[in-house]
Parts: structure tokens; sequence; C-alpha cells
């Protein structure tokens, strides 16, 4: 039974919402691919033999993969689900698709499209995600409104960090990093991914505005054993809550701001982390956030008195990490990495601007650096994974 429940309250919520994510990212290609015209084959949530599997009339086959942590669309001609076109049969490729079909039926394959077409269909998957985030958090806006604590500091730790910048009880902070404070937790992530960098502040303090820099320190979360160092400054809030009701149209600019912050706070992580100043043991890989997917579940469901509203808020929350994830998925999927979307733009600007694509060679070997840097990146991040639920520790006790 224990088994069991942990699927329910792990794994389960772990493909619902990836599967969510990654079905809308790939309806973005799908959805301007065929507005530009381009044949599509297959449409495939999931990889490895299907479990479902119908065709349409156009001829696209919806398919259902039995492993089902990601997805794929594949164009008319493409060698493989990636759409990494085989550079050396190209040239091939047109001449059999002429002799079949004629210059209409090539004008329907994606490789032989107009470079700016490409990269539109290209750019769509992020841009689906970011407007899925945005989709979501208004949703939720609109539906519960926003609960916040007011952004008052409460109490300032002795001898922390705060206390020898200058900050005192009861001022309110207005501005942090160069960002608006509208609610305690904005100033915490804010705080959290600053660690080590002078970092300045705007106060509202008696009725006057005082400026103080701070640079926050780097700790970890005692009362939870794995987690990764966070920045911290020894504030506390006053525990005032503030509770703000939204309508269709102020929900959907909620959306969008909380969105554009996910985006730029996780721009600015991973600039710190290429840098070196900031720890790469923030990253999150699959085990990562299915524990977090459960977690989240969970505490939506303890929360609620009765069955129906523990439904309720355990939803709630997954969709609120959906929309996080989607963002996620966005911004990862821009970096300009070949087998990546942003390296297959980054090859059509290239294009755009050389009128020729770059050479074979370079494109075959960009694509092997890509897929190995995208493979390493994935394998560190399930190693943090593994070190933050302490896996290692389990084995080693087993035979200690």
């Amino acid at each position: 039974m224990g088994v069991i429940t942990d699927f329910i309250w792990h794994l389960a919520p772990f493909i619902l919402v990836l599967s969510l994510v990654v079905t809308v990212h790939e309806l973005g290609h799908f959805l301007v691919a065929r507005a530009c015209g381009v044949a599509v084959e297959r449409f495939s949530i999931g990889f490895g033999r299907a479990v479902f599997s119908r065709r349409d009339r156009a001829g696209v086959e919806w398919r259902v993969g039995w492993i089902p942590l990601g997805g794929y669309v594949m164009f008319a001609g493409d060698a493989n689900a990636a759409s990494v076109p085989d550079a050396e049969g190209l040239k091939a490729m047109k001449s059999e698709i002429l002799a079949k079909g004629g210059p209409e039926a090539l004008a329907r394959h994606y490789h032989f499209k107009p470079v700016w077409q490409r990269a539109l269909v290209t750019a769509a998957g992020p841009a689906a995600n970011f407007l899925l985030a945005i989709a979501l958090f208004a949703a939720l806006f609109m539906t519960f409104g926003e609960r916040t604590l007011a952004p008052r500091i409460g109490a300032v730790e002795p001898g922390s960090v705060a206390e020898a910048a200058g900050f005192q009880k009861g001022d309110r902070v207005v501005e942090a990093g160069g960002r608006s404070i509208g609610s305690f937790q904005d100033l915490i992530e804010v705080i959290q991914v600053r660690g080590g960098a002078p970092t300045d502040f705007v106060l509202e303090r008696n009725g006057d505005t005082v400026r103080l820099t701070a640079t926050p320190e780097w700790r970890r979360i005692e009362s939870e054993p794995g987690a990764p160092r966070v920045g911290r400054l020894g504030l506390g809030p006053t525990g005032e809550v503030v509770r703000q009701a939204y309508g269709p149209l102020e929900a959907v600019a909620k959306g969008v701001d909380r969105t554009w912050r996910v985006l730029t706070t996780s721009v600015y992580a991973m600039g710190r982390m290429i840098t070196g100043q900031m720890s790469a043991e923030q990253l999150n890989g699959p085990l990562g956030i299915a524990q977090m997917s459960g977690q989240i579940a969970k505490a939506g469901a303890e929360a609620a008195p009765d069955l129906g509203r523990k439904v309720l808020y355990a939803g709630a929350n997954l969709v609120a990490l959906a929309a996080v994830l989607s963002v996620g998925v966005g911004f990862m999927n821009l970096l300009p990495i070949p087998i990546l979307d942003g390296g297959h733009l980054v090859f059509y600007a290239y294009e755009a601007v050389a009128r020729r694509p770059l050479s074979a060679s370079v494109q075959a070997f960009g694509y092997r650096v890509g897929l190995a840097l995208v493979l390493a990146l994935m394998l560190f991040a399930t190693w943090n994974d593994l070190q933050r639920l302490q896996v290692f520790q389990f084995f080693g006790g087993l035979f200690s």
C-alpha cells in the first residue's frame, strides 16, 4: 500500500504536470507548422512503442508512447524525432519528392520552407510554454485571488547581514535588486538567488525613503536535509496577510507579470551558475521535480478540511508548479545549444545572414556537441537529485 501511495503522490503528479507542459510545447510547433503549410507525419506524447495511435484525415498520426517523459512532432522528411535533418541526404530527398509529388509536395516539406517560416515554427514551442504559464497563473489569480504576506519587516535576526546593513523592524521593502516588491514572497525570491551578490534595497521608513545595500549569505535550510543553499539576510515578516481579488483582465496582467518574474529570475540564476557565482546544486532533474510534485500535491491536500477541497487545493498547487515548469522548459529550449530550439534558431540566423545554411559537417558537429551538453546537464541534475534525496547514504547504510 505504501508503494501505491508514493506513486500517487509523487510519480502520478509529475507525469501529469510534465505531460501538460510538453504537450503544449509540441502543440506550439505543430500549430504554427500547419499554419505555414508544413506536412506533419506524427504528433507524439511520450516515447517508445505506441500504446495509442490514430491517424486523422490530414494524414497526421496522433500517438501516445509508453514512456511518458517527453514528446515530439515529426515533420514529413524528418530523419528522426528531433527534427535533425540529414544534411547529406537533403539533395536526394529533394529529387525524390519532386519526382513523386512535384513542386507542390516539395513546398510542404519543413526543410525546404523559407528560413523565416522554419524559425517561426521553431520559436513557437517556447512561446507556447510562456503563453501556457500566463494562462495558468491567470486562471489561479482569477479563481483564488492572491493571499500574500505584506512586504514589511517584522523581525531582524541579531548578528545577521540584515542587522549589519541597517534594516529595522517596521521597514516596508519597496524595491530589491531593481525589482519592485509587492509581497514578502517577492523579497524572498530576490534574496534566495543573490547569495554573495551586493543587492540594493529601497525601503519606506516612517514616511521616508531609505536606501540600503546588503549582500545575502548562502545558507542551507536546516530543517530540510539535502536542501540546496539559498541566499538569506536574516529578515522575518510581520505576519500581516494581504488578500487581493482579480477580474479577468487584471488576472491576465498579473499572469504576465508573474511569468516575467519567473523568467528573469531563471535567467539571472543561470547566468550566476555559468560564471561560478552560484552553485549548480540548485538544478533539479526528473527525480527532484517528481519529489517536488508530490510534496506540493500533499501540501495542498493536507491544508484542506474535506476530500473535495483536498483535490481542489492539490490541483491548484500542481497548476502553479506546471506554470513555473512551463517557464523553465521554454527558457531552457531557447538556450543557444544545438539540438535545442535555441540552437536551431542560431543556425537559421546564420542562414538568413549568409544566404546559405551552415555546412553539413559543422551542423553535424554542433548537434553532437549539443546532445552531449544536454545529456551532461541531465546527468548532473539527476546527480543533484540523488544527493538531495540522500539515496547514496541510504544504500551505504544497507552495507555498513
